[in-house]
């Protein structure tokens, strides 16, 4: 079919757009940047901010670039005196009732705000007035929400009602008292929030962040008498290096060991590891369902946004997950039991430290299911941006670093843990090896491309040992919202269920590095982390967990078996109802 071409010119370029193109994007084609506040694309296109007003010729007053379709002839000046000073104006208003603690703002130098104000040269206020002083949400053990910050772009609150199908956050009151909050104005920690931190990712301020809990970790490591060990999951290793002007995509594993063994940790092992671990545990769960054909599908569950999201929405669901504990919760249980009684290390003066690219996973290393013989399994949870802070104060050159390998025996892993970073991934590895169990042969096959990609639902049919095997790869919780709808209904065949709450997986958690919206809508970052994770893979020695040496050792020595009462007792888990509102409780 033939596309409706149109022509219009903007500051004298002629530009050649298919109609229904907006007049923001066919700027961005020949070059033309209008700045914009509000805009996140395909998420947040309503023009709310007033930051990208144009002028069209024959027109009265302003336009929004990012709603206004373009028009055949239209002569559109994006620069013009009336323009700039309008835009000045906009941005005026906005500070005007803006916290301006930018010196000590966690968001300072990677601020949207920040950056369109010196751009646009703002060195005063001309409206300024009387602020509304909120106060900081700060209950939750992952997300700290600051309305003191907030312009009302309303971005967060697209990403959590459109993008994730929750609605925890939105518009309250009227005029300038008009704010971002929860129903109620409670706090994030009693209303159905999940902690996925998609929210985070889509502020251009810094009025939603992670909780950050640096400071803990840097007294456990000035304190002699505690052995502090690092675990860090496999999408960190491909986002770190962004935080220090490295290309997305990059994978910085020996630097970043380094970078950790330099700060003062006392072991730096691979939470690939652990999802070696889970790969055993989950395959052979997988298998025996399968063969009595008990709770299937099976759901995977190292997603803790999703498992909290399932927990308080479909609980009459839970049987269908596996009781697999995710994979850092896995390895942090076997650091405090396997690995300190070869050590010789008393448990309680382990310190494990999961570095990953959630938040939500500082919800879960607090769950009560989480401890052994009364110890947690992890005892502090940091992002990937948090690494980037302690490296910075540091004063450490992360590019001019030598590369560095994990320490033994928990930092050997296969190709297969590696890919539990993307969506998709947690199922490729957990197939390769359940084929192999259930056919008793060592099989050729490595690769499932059905279940890669960055489609937020991927179906495939999977042919072992003669038998169909259904199964789908969901990513995104309004995705999953779709697929437990049609298992609730009966409707579903399928037999493995793999789903991430963050759209792409966990290289797009809400930890990772911020991307602003300019970045997000010219590049294709999910693709490019994951990329690199599958390049991981396939350049590894070993592409099967059940091959992986360590882990054989580990089962001979240990946990005898997957599925073993050790083996459940350390490495599994479960589940409980929650309520989505305790806004009774206080």
């Amino acid at each position: 079919m033939e596309k409706d071409i149109i022509t219009l010119t903007i500051d004298d370029k002629v530009v050649e757009v298919e109609k229904g193109t907006t007049i923001l994007q066919a700027a961005k084609k020949v070059g033309i940047d209008i700045p914009t506040l509000c805009f996140l694309k395909d998420i947040n296109e309503v023009g709310d901010c007033r930051m990208c007003i144009v002028e069209i010729e024959g027109r009265r007053g302003f336009a929004t670039s990012c709603i206004q379709k373009a028009e055949e002839g239209m002569v559109v000046h994006t620069n013009t005196p009336s323009v700039v000073e309008a835009r000045r104006v906009v941005l005026d208003l906005i500070l005007s009732n803006h916290v301006k603690d930018c010196l000590t703002c966690i968001r300072s130098g990677n601020c949207e705000l920040q950056e369109l104000s010196k751009k646009m040269n703002v060195r005063n206020i001309e409206f300024a007035g009387e602020m509304i002083k909120h106060e900081i949400d700060d209950k939750s053990p992952s997300i700290v929400r600051d309305i003191n910050k907030c312009i009302l772009c309303r971005r967060c609150v697209a990403t959590c009602k459109n993008v994730q199908k929750i609605g925890a956050i939105d518009c309250i009151n009227r005029g300038f008292d008009s704010c971002i909050s929860t129903v109620g104005n409670y706090s994030l920690n009693d209303v159905n929030c999940t902690f996925c931190g998609q929210c985070i990712q889509s502020c251009p301020t810094g009025a939603l962040h992670e909780k950050e809990t640096t400071d803990e970790v840097w007294e456990k490591l000035k304190d002699p008498d505690v052995y502090v060990i690092a675990q860090t999951a496999p999408a960190v290793r491909v986002a770190i290096g962004e935080e220090f002007g490295m290309p997305i995509g990059t994978n910085a594993t020996g630097k970043m060991v380094t970078s950790l063994k330099r700060l003062g940790f006392d072991k730096v092992f691979d939470t690939n590891t652990g999802a070696d671990f889970t790969i055993m545990e989950e395959a052979n769960e997988f298998v025996e369902r399968f063969k009595e054909n008990d709770n299937l599908p099976m759901i995977t569950s190292c997603s803790p946004g999703w498992v909290k999201y399932i927990e308080m929405n479909y609980p009459e669901l839970l049987p269908h997950l596996s009781t697999c504990k995710s994979p850092h919760q896995m390895l942090g249980s076997l650091l405090k039991t396997y690995y300190a009684k070869k050590e010789g290390i008393d448990p309680e003066k382990i310190y494990v430290v999961s570095i990953m690219p959630c938040i939500a996973k500082k919800f879960e290393r607090q769950r009560d299911e989480m401890k052994n013989n009364g110890l947690y399994d992890v005892d502090n949870v940091i992002t990937t941006r948090e690494l980037s802070y302690m490296i910075k104060q540091a004063n450490i050159d992360f590019t001019k670093l030598e590369d560095n390998t994990f320490d033994s025996p928990m930092g050997e892993a296969t190709g297969a843990g590696a890919i539990f970073g993307t969506t998709g991934g947690v199922m490729e590895a957990a197939l390769r090896t359940a084929q192999d169990k259930l056919t008793g042969e060592n099989l050729p096959k490595i690769d499932f491309e059905q279940v890669r990609g960055g489609d937020g639902i991927k179906k495939a049919t999977v042919n072992i040992a003669g038998k169909d095997i259904k199964v789908v790869a969901a990513s995104g919780l309004a995705n999953a919202k779709e697929i437990l709808e049609e298992i609730k209904s009966g409707k579903a065949d399928y037999q493995f269920v793999e789903i991430m709450a963050c759209p792409g997986g966990c290289i797009m958690g809400g930890g990772q590095p911020i991307k602003s919206s300019k970045v997000r809508s010219e590049i294709d970052v999910r693709k490019l982390r994951a990329d690199a994770l599958y390049t991981i893979d396939e350049k590894s020695k070993i592409r099967k967990s059940h091959e992986n040496p360590v882990i054989q050792k580990i089962y001979q020595e240990y946990l005898e078996q997957p599925g073993s009462y050790r083996a459940e007792k350390l490495l599994h888990t479960s589940y409980q109802k929650r309520e989505k509102y305790r806004i009774n409780n206080g």
